[in-house]
């Protein structure tokens, strides 16, 4: 089973974290999309609490509004799966836990369309102190593979970041 398959990053994520450390940071995730996966692909690496501070699963829109600050006003706008609320996601999660960096995951898992975005769209955004990025991709697949892939692609997002 490859690595897609079974949504298992632990060689990747511990390598990410051990370079965090190195530099002093901590990480914070917010998920909405991907439902947990990203978390879990961090505390499955022993010791990621030296660096990872936790997360919040926001997949109800209210979640992102109420608990992570995102703006009603740009929910009701955009909607959920958008670029600009992954963004706000991100930022919204790095101040809640107080961490240097932050990743969050939005999106279309399918089957259906939602917001006027096909399945498959997955935005992933990334908060530090000093910017915030957004990327965006669309995955065809499954469910589980979309989710899966969001997760793949906010990894590459931390570690295009550290460099």
């Amino acid at each position: 089973m490859s690595d897609l398959d079974d949504g298992r990053w632990p060689g990747e994520a511990a390598e990410l974290l051990a370079r965090m450390a190195e530099g002093g940071e901590t990480l914070a995730v917010a998920e909405s999309l991907t439902g947990g996966l990203l978390a879990d692909a961090f505390v499955s690496v022993p010791g990621a609490s030296a660096v990872f501070v936790g997360g919040v699963v926001s997949y109800a829109t209210r979640t992102k509004a109420e608990v992570l600050g995102v703006s009603a006003e740009l929910l009701a706008r955009v909607g959920a799966p958008d670029p600009e609320v992954a963004v706000a996601m991100a930022v919204g999660v790095r101040q809640l836990l107080r961490s240097t960096v932050a990743l969050a995951t939005t999106g279309v898992a399918g089957p259906e369309s939602q917001d006027g975005k096909p399945p498959g769209t997955v935005y992933v955004a990334l908060a530090t102190p000093r910017r915030t990025r957004v990327s965006a991709t669309h995955v065809a697949g499954t469910r589980q593979q979309v989710r899966f892939a969001a997760v793949r692609h906010a990894l590459d997002l931390l570690a295009d970041e550290l460099g």
